[in-house]
């Protein structure tokens, strides 16, 4: 059996859960908005969709009461039940499937919860996937390499990096990226966003280069390189940029102490900089559209254990 505890774990006391189900009805819209122990109220999809859904922490668990329908209440398994139409174990495998959750039986032999490549055997990294804006600092679920460089290479966000890549004024840029733009923690998996809220490391470090004249001739040059462990590169939402998630053994050398070396070996390589933001834990990658992503052949080949 699915351990109940464990989703309402990975989904930020439940909370998590009525985001993924309310953006289902509302996906252009910020349906949760989480201040401290509450949550300001929120459209209810089972009352009209009207603004009556408090949501509201309760002994170290999110639950809800429609403010009208006084018989509308209860834990986020139960209003999860409302959307899917299904309870117990079959409820569990949904939101275990749905949100990308690193959660399996746990009798199963050999079961690490996590994505592993068939032809490698190895445990492919995860990191905490926020919803925009960026001034959300509540992770919405935790995902995959692989989940990133499917998504990324969809059609999600193709609309919106094109609208960004039409704009010019620098200030209606930045803007435009910090509020419709989801993003990730490439270096681990966070309560929150901030370096002190980081629940596991992921062993991935972002090299961020900004303003290129080349950016297909550097991507390539990076992906044939022998001494970076590349993961994943794809396009910035700019279109002039590069993000590169490299491998890195932080049992050998600390996260900064990383984030120096590596920055050295690019400038004196490429005569190219780094974003200095990269050096941080919790730094926020935003997710654009790039069709040409590229990631580690041998993660294509993955399933879940």
């Amino acid at each position: 059996m699915i351990d109940e505890k464990e989703i309402l774990k990975r989904t930020q006391c439940g909370s998590n859960i009525y985001a993924h189900i309310l953006s289902r009805y509302y996906p252009n819209e910020i349906v949760l908005e989480q201040s401290g122990r509450r949550c300001k109220p929120a459209k209810n999809p089972f009352n009209q969709d009207k603004r009556t859904l408090d949501i509201f922490e309760k002994d170290g668990v999110f639950c809800f009461q429609d403010t009208e329908l006084y018989n509308l209440n209860g834990n986020p398994l139960d209003f999860a039940a409302l959307h899917y139409k299904m309870k117990g174990e079959d409820l569990l495998k949904m939101l275990v499937q749905q949100m990308h959750l690193p959660i399996t039986d746990p009798n199963a032999k050999d079961n690490r919860g996590k994505l592993i490549s068939l032809d490698s055997g190895a445990i492919i990294p995860t990191f905490s996937y926020f919803r925009a804006p960026i001034s959300n600092i509540h992770p919405y679920a935790e995902i995959s390499v692989v989940d990133a460089f499917r998504v990324i290479k969809g059609e999600r966000y193709k609309l919106r990096t094109a609208e960004l890549r039409s704009l010019t004024d620098p200030k209606e840029i930045r803007k435009f990226k910090a509020t419709k733009f989801d993003y990730v923690t490439f270096a681990g998996v966070f309560s929150k966003r901030a370096d002190n809220s980081i629940i596991q490391t992921s062993g991935m470090l972002t090299l961020d280069f900004d303003h290129l004249t080349e950016v297909r001739e550097l991507k390539q040059a990076i992906i044939e390189d022998r001494n970076l462990n590349v993961e994943l590169v794809f396009i910035s939402p700019s279109g002039t940029g590069l993000k590169c998630i490299i491998a890195i053994n932080l049992e050998k050398f600390p996260f900064k102490k990383w984030f120096e070396g590596v920055s050295g070996y690019i400038k004196r390589t490429y005569q190219q900089e780094i974003d200095p933001s990269g050096k941080d834990l919790s730094r926020a990658c935003f997710l654009p559209h790039d069709p040409e992503a590229y990631i580690k052949p041998e993660y294509l080949n993955a399933i879940f254990i």
